[in-house]
């Protein structure tokens, strides 16, 4: 089963990763989640990649842990562990990872998103973390979640374990882009293009100091900064985007 877990297609710098369990809307077993790290492991080594999107097969995005294994005492302690090692390589691969969320985003399906650079929902999509319900915490998600909502709303949103919508995910800094889901395909190609086409050295380097700001005090940050920018401006994309000013036409980034 682990082996039809996900897919991974290729086209040029922008990869797809899709998840397909859609028998079980997109649940994740320990299998799965071993085959997700093992996955994301393997993308961080491509240096063509620049866009990762992850989407999910079928009728949902991803409803998180297999409750099935779950509720039969099947599922591994070292199944946390797996889990969010696999959501910390999205956080630091070296490319825009876009999470298109659609049906249902729940539970680790959301976290899954929260570890993304780029939210898309659809306006129908119900996103929760239900983990409450099984009596176990929501992965990382008290980590990552305030960050875009706040605390307090944060609490309410782990603590009841209740559902919102796309819509309303987005009013609360959830969501970075909703869509009708009857259009979801056509804003996906469209929003890849639009982030391609600005995922540059220092665009990139801009999203890994991004998530180092949230654990670090501002002397060490600002020494990372430094390094980071200098890699910048090392980069043959500093010197396209010189060119281009100069000669008053888009970059084309390397």
């Amino acid at each position: 089963m682990a082996a039809e877990a996900m897919t991974v297609e290729t086209d040029g710098p922008v990869t797809t990763l899709t998840l397909r369990r859609p028998h079980l809307l997109n649940a994740m077993d320990y299998a799965a989640a071993c085959q997700l790290e093992t996955t994301l492991a393997e993308l961080r080594t491509d240096g063509r990649l620049r866009i990762l999107i992850i989407r999910g097969e079928g009728r949902a995005f991803c409803t998180g842990i297999d409750l099935k294994e779950l509720s039969a005492g099947e599922t591994p302690h070292d199944y946390y562990s797996v889990w969010d090692r696999s959501l910390r390589l999205l956080e630091e691969l070296d490319a825009f990872v876009l999470c298109v969320m659609h049906g249902y985003a729940i539970g680790g399906g959301l976290q899954i998103g929260l570890a993304s650079d780029i939210r898309i929902v659809t306006d129908d999509c119900v996103l929760g973390l239900p983990a409450i319900q099984e009596s176990i915490i929501p992965g990382l998600a008290p980590l990552r979640l305030p960050r875009y909502v706040g605390l307090g709303r944060a609490k309410w949103l782990i603590l009841s374990g209740e559902s919102i919508d796309g819509r309303r995910a987005y009013d609360l800094g959830l969501a970075d882009h909703v869509v009708p889901a009857a259009e979801l395909d056509e804003h996906v190609a469209d929003l890849a293009a639009a982030y391609l086409k600005a995922c540059s050295v220092g665009a990139r380097q801009s999203k890994l100091l991004l998530g180092l700001g949230q654990h670090l005090d501002w002397q060490p940050f600002y020494q990372e900064y430094l390094r980071r920018q200098a890699i910048a401006l090392d980069s043959a994309d500093h010197e396209e985007a010189r060119s281009a000013y100069r000669e008053g036409r888009e970059p084309r980034w390397s």
